[in-house]
């Protein structure tokens, strides 16, 4: 069996090792993973989101189970010192020593730090690993200042970090401007203007040329112009350098620039050795970004594995990033270094927008092109560069915005080639996009799941989108949303049209907007769009025929017939008293009882016509409806937070109880669950909800669209350090986007991942208002919270609803046909079995 030994398990190492799983030669090799690092791989493109609430655990890349379902051995904190080629052995810092059969590298890169004097003093740090953030995390702790030195993709990176922390916080730049590398002086202005709006101080063009004791903070920075800058801690985050210290040791073939140098198949100068990722220079080149990283992991797994065809291609360097909540793009040759090109500019100085391609000089060929504050256009225009496709006659149309009302310029799905990478963090190409719909994948959900594109950053979920339904057009199917065949509109689209309209019955809305006479499907989707939109009772005449049976009845029907009742105790708080009282209602009706996940008691085995009594008694008690039959907001689980529990640091119970009964009248698409952890321990489970809120020493982080059941899904930050007031703010955006948004029975996690533009999306239109529909939004949900009502109570205070609760109508007699048995001291639904023999003494 071939040994194969993986120096490092960082991004690219993970890819390696989940190719390799994937290859058919599987099962033939042994693998042995020594990974420097306390910690398995984790995802570094996102580290600053450990400074807003996300543990080592949350940005980890490998799924669970993953080195025990593959067999693959990780070693933990093994350090790999040495090697000797010809005895193919590896001598760790422990002196053990490993054989290998072939060796991959995957070692990564080091930060750079200038050699500066008093570089070294306590409070200045590196930016690349978990353990660099803790010591960032302990120095912001006393500190009021911070500094990154680096005005590039990490040094902007980190500065958000920083003013995640609440420092105040400069970035020093050696260049004339932010981001050289990627963007021109126009996108360098722009970007500047954005970043400083944010209160981050910028100073670029400064020479760092000694660091000493400041008179007001803790440090001094002296620059080569004589001027200074003092700050309380110092973050060197000035490039990167490939850690190439064991390729030099056993004398592999080194890079101009460093790096040990692969051909195509990503071996070194010795055949039995492969290189991967920041650590390789393919064709004098060496790549920091994630994506060639991740293909030449591709292709060493498919050439040991004995792929002799599997070649490195060499990558595109084009970026698109969010950085500070700024939108930058770069593609090709954005600083329009081809001779004789020619470029087109667009500048907005109010909206800071700055947008410029680079064309070729006979105006056929985009070359380039750099997107600062608006990056909607990357998609077309990178698809454009990659792939040779002819600009249009007037290619400033591709960045002007359009004026009068007519489509922008760009280029549709058919135009390109098949060959086309949509999705480079997974190398997706559109002819996998095309044949995965061919097989069925016709959602972005589906084609994430078996595919991957889209899956990693989501950059390229709308050019994913676009593909999937020309592809779907183009093979005859489908390609509408539409509720079913009485309406041609999708569940958003119903929604528009009942709020818009005023519409408030089904006989309207069939009339204006549909046909026929409805269905299963249309009518329950319309009476939650209704409660939605005008909450008004879900069993008003006009309505109640609508509902599905759970609605109707105002409980889930069970498997033999009979009803569960839940009482709403809001954040799971609930009094002696009211314990009392469930119990004793429970005992009086004979039913079972049950403590649910959300923290609730759940009672089960009530007969139809049991119901109004039922509910009078927990009324009487002071008790609600739990709304557990209705898409609606269902429970808002907490631990008990800072008024009891140690490490608390702020009242969960208290706000759980005041947003459960904020929202409890709220109807949506599918079921919402809350959960509200006192502290970043997280005993509510809050980020695996529709909402979660964790509160940390500088406010509630926010988290939305998580999801447990069938497909669990970790919930997302989506804000962080916030007040009361502004926490509930967003869910209201939230939620009411949510509402009107979402397809028929869709939950927020599938929602989430269908969402064109993905979390960034998201967070514009939620914490930016970039709709500019937040005051429209908070506006419908306090119409929702202004109009609740107690269904339970309006139902047995109605005498034409309450009579509807029997189990037949010529007759108030109870159904027979529900049986009980009793077992461990409680009932539960006889088995066939057992009704048979009920049935055959009652005969006898």
């Amino acid at each position: 069996m071939q040994h194969i030994v993986l120096i490092g398990h960082g991004m690219v190492g993970q890819k390696f090792l989940e190719s390799l799983a994937e290859g058919p030669a599987a099962a033939d090799l042994q693998v042995t993973v020594l990974c420097e690092e306390p910690r398995p791989a984790y995802d570094r493109v996102h580290l600053s989101e450990y400074f807003s609430g996300k543990s080592a655990e949350d940005l980890s890349l490998v799924p669970e189970g993953f080195f025990e379902e593959t067999g693959f051995k990780l070693r933990l904190a093994a350090k790999a010192v040495a090697i000797e080629r010809r005895d193919h052995t590896i001598t760790l810092a422990d002196g053990e020593v490993v054989h290998y059969d072939k060796l991959v590298l995957a070692t990564g890169s080091y930060p750079f730090v200038p050699a500066v004097p008093g570089r070294d003093r306590p409070h200045c740090h590196v930016y690349r690993t978990i353990e660099d953030l803790e010591g960032m995390k302990a120095s912001g702790a006393v500190s009021k200042t911070g500094v990154v030195i680096g005005g590039g993709l990490l040094g902007l990176e980190c500065a958000k970090a920083l003013r995640d922390m609440g420092l105040q916080t400069h970035v020093v730049e050696f260049a004339p401007r932010l981001m050289a590398v990627q963007i021109d002086e126009g996108g360098g202005r722009v970007l500047r203007k954005k970043i400083e709006d944010l209160g981050v101080q910028v100073h670029t063009g400064r020479n760092t040329v000694e660091i000493t004791d400041g008179a007001m903070a803790r440090h001094r920075m002296v620059f080569a112009d004589g001027t200074w800058l003092e700050t309380d801690m110092i973050v060197f985050s000035a490039g990167i350098r490939p850690r190439d210290e064991l390729p030099r040791q056993c004398v592999l073939a080194i890079g101009p620039r460093g790096g040990v140098v692969i051909d195509d198949h990503c071996r070194t100068s010795d055949r039995n050795v492969y290189a991967i990722g920041e650590v390789a220079a393919w064709n004098e080149q060496t790549y920091g970004l994630v994506a060639p990283g991740y293909e030449m992991a591709r292709v060493a797994a498919r050439h040991i594995a004995g792929d002799a065809e599997a070649a490195f291609p060499g990558a595109d360097l084009s970026t698109k990033l969010k950085l500070m909540g700024v939108d930058v793009a770069s593609i090709g040759d954005a600083h329009g270094k081809t001779p004789h090109c020619r470029s087109y500019q667009y500048v907005d100085e109010r909206k800071q927008v700055y947008k410029k391609i680079v064309v070729s000089e006979d105006g056929e060929k985009l070359l380039g092109a750099v997107l600062v504050g608006d990056a909607a256009e990357y998609g077309t225009l990178q698809q454009m560069a990659l792939n040779g496709i002819k600009l249009p006659a007037d290619p400033e149309f591709l960045i002007l915005p359009s004026s009068d009302g007519k489509a922008k310029v760009g280029i549709g799905p058919d135009a390109l080639p098949d060959s086309a990478q949509l999705c480079s963090c997974n190398n997706v190409s559109k002819g996998q996009i095309c044949s995965a719909v061919g097989d069925g994948a016709t959602t972005i959900g589906a084609l994430k799941a078996c595919t991957k594109a889209g899956a990693t950053c989501g950059g390229c979920v709308p050019l994913v989108t676009q593909v999937m339904k020309f592809e779907m057009a183009k093979r005859g199917m489908a390609v509408n949303n539409h509720i079913c065949e009485h309406f041609p509109h999708s569940r958003q689209e119903l929604y528009h049209l009942v709020r818009v309209g005023g519409l408030k019955t089904f006989s309207d809305l069939l009339a204006k907007h549909g046909k026929g006479l409805g269905c299963d499907i249309c009518k329950p989707a319309a009476a939650s769009v209704f409660a939605s939109c005008w909450n008004e009772f879900v069993l008003e005449p006009k309505l109640a025929a609508l509902q599905d049976s759970n609605d109707y009845y105002l409980g889930n029907i069970q498997k033999d017939g009979s009803y569960s009742v839940v009482p709403r105790m809001p954040g799971g708080e609930v009094t002696p008293d009211g314990l009392i009282a469930v119990g004793q209602v429970a005992k009086k009706y004979g039913l079972y009882t049950k403590i649910t996940g959300g923290a609730r008691v759940d009672m089960f085995g009530a007969r139809v016509e049991q119901l109004p009594f039922i509910w009078e008694e927990l009324i009487a008690a002071g008790f609600e409806s739990g709304h557990a039959y209705g898409k609606s907001l269902r429970t808002v689980k907490s631990c008990v937070g800072s008024t009891w529990c140690r490490y608390g640091v702020d009242d969960s119970v208290g706000l759980a109880v005041e947003i459960e009964n904020r929202y409890k009248g709220l109807r949506a698409p599918h079921k919402i669950k809350f959960g509200v952890s006192g502290c970043t321990r997280e005993c509510a489970e809050a980020q695996g909800k529709d909402v979660g809120i964790i509160a940390t020493d500088k406010g509630w982080n926010l988290y939305v669209a998580g999801n447990g059941g069938m497909k669990p899904r970790h919930a997302e930050l989506i804000a962080s350090d916030l007040n009361k007031a502004e926490l509930i703010k967003y869910i209201d955006r939230f939620l009411m986007f949510y509402v009107r948004t979402a397809d028929r029975l869709q939950r927020t996690s599938t929602w989430r991942d269908n969402l064109e533009g993905g979390l960034d999306y998201l967070k514009d239109v939620v914490i930016n208002d970039s709709l500019g529909l937040a005051t429209e939004l908070e506006a419908q949900m306090q119409a929702v919270v202004d109009t609740y009502q107690c269904e339970w109570k309006t139902a047995v205070t109605t005498p034409e609803v309450r009579q509807r609760f029997r189990s037949f109508v010529n007759s108030d007699k109870p159904d027979e046909q529900i049986i009980f048995v009793e077992e461990r001291g409680q009932i539960r639904p006889a088995r066939p079995e057992e009704r048979a023999e009920e049935r055959d003494e009652a005969t006898a």
